[in-house]
């Protein structure tokens, strides 16, 4: 079946209809990943968005379920230039081309997509529509593409009651002692969040978006981690509330992507929209305090604005080598630290998972960065 895909500037693509054959209007991004396409549709963060892959070939290793990092996806479509229809994998559970049809997602597949990540690169980040409809006004079509905001998906993603886990659950280690207590500020919250704290020994708890901050210390954890999460921080105002409190006390915090930002929002920073974000597995970031350089993973589209930094409040602690943006913070006389990349990633890379042993070791753990 043909597909289309039309971008709010009125370029049209015409492919294949790969998953969903509903219409989806969403705001088109790219990710620069050559691996972890399953890790990519079930991230939270991309609510509201749909993905062009750019590396050609997607799906040939097909779906293994323990790898997603959400129990669904909630990505809004899937743009690629091949999909494989064999999974050359002894994981391999099911088809990338079933499970994109069993979690609602619309795609479509043979298009250029080079041409397209060039078109987004140029004119920045633009809404498109995903149809089986040829269109035929276009510009009511256009129209009704350009009206499409990305609103509410924090609320949509977070997770609606506490859930607690202890290590052994995951799909990690259960004779792990558990040694200390963590709060997780759910805001879009990935499954290896919670994993690299648990193989750590940590107990973690994690809490709907919309909890008050006295219940979350009533709760007397020794540490406190905000996550990553879909839209635009300045729309999570009474989450942005509760993080001012939370910054009152004296409980460590590290803060992750979207929760690096809100952070920076509490605590009388500024953020702004990128042109095209930061999507992908290759991103390399530099460590102020040490000179080292990390190979990250990234998933955001809005940054901390440098210059809206209080001098007493916190300084930068990453930077972006590539383009000299802010990718993490470090809080004067708090034991707060955050970054804007995902030291978490699956499928990888991996270099940064040290960061979750300097946590270990703000929380009182035995644990050196």
């Amino acid at each position: 079946m043909k597909a289309y895909l039309i971008l709010e500037d009125g370029t049209v693509f015409t492919g294949k209809s790969i998953g969903s054959t509903r219409e989806m209007i969403s705001e088109i991004v790219f990710n620069t990943s050559m691996t972890g396409y399953l890790e990519v549709l079930t991230d939270p963060s991309y609510a509201g968005q749909a993905v062009v892959m750019t590396y050609p070939l997607i799906g040939n290793y097909g779906i293994c379920r323990m790898d997603m990092e959400a129990k669904g996806s909630h990505t809004d479509g899937f743009i690629v230039r091949e999909l494989s229809r064999l999974g050359s994998n002894f994981r391999n559970e099911q088809s990338i081309q079933d499970f994109l049809t069993e979690q609602g997602i619309p795609g479509i597949e043979g298009i250029d997509t080079r041409a397209l990540t060039k078109i987004l690169r140029e004119k920045g980040t633009m809404n498109g529509m995903i149809t089986t409809a040829e269109p035929e006004d276009l510009d009511a079509v256009l129209s009704k593409i350009k009206d499409y905001s990305v609103r509410g998906v924090v609320r949509k993603v977070t997770t609606k009651e506490m859930i607690s886990y202890k290590p052994g659950d995951l799909d990690t280690d259960s004779s792990i002692p558990v040694t200390k207590k963590v709060a997780i500020l759910d805001v879009g919250t990935k499954f290896n969040i919670a994993r690299c704290l648990l193989k750590r020994g940590c107990e973690v708890t994690i809490y709907p978006a919309q909890t008050k901050a006295e219940e979350i210390l009533a709760a007397e954890p020794d540490g406190i981690m905000l996550t990553n999460g879909p839209g635009d921080p300045k729309e999570c105002t009474e989450v942005i509330v509760e993080l001012k409190k939370l910054y009152q006390s004296d409980v460590p915090i590290f803060a992750i992507c979207l929760g690096h930002q809100l952070m920076a929002l509490a605590c009388g920073c500024d953020t702004e929209k990128m042109k095209y974000g930061h999507r992908g597995a290759n991103h390399p970031v530099k460590d102020l305090e040490t000179g080292r350089v990390y190979i990250s993973s990234q998933n955001h589209g809005y940054v901390v604005k440098e210059d809206s930094i209080p001098d007493d409040v916190a300084e930068p602690a990453f930077v972006n080598v590539n383009d000299g943006t802010i990718e993490g913070l470090s809080y004067k006389n708090k034991n707060i630290f955050t970054v804007q990349f995902h030291p978490e990633a699956c499928s990888g890379p991996k270099d940064s998972e040290v960061l979750f042993d300097r946590f270990i070791k703000m929380m009182g753990g035995e644990k050196d960065a």
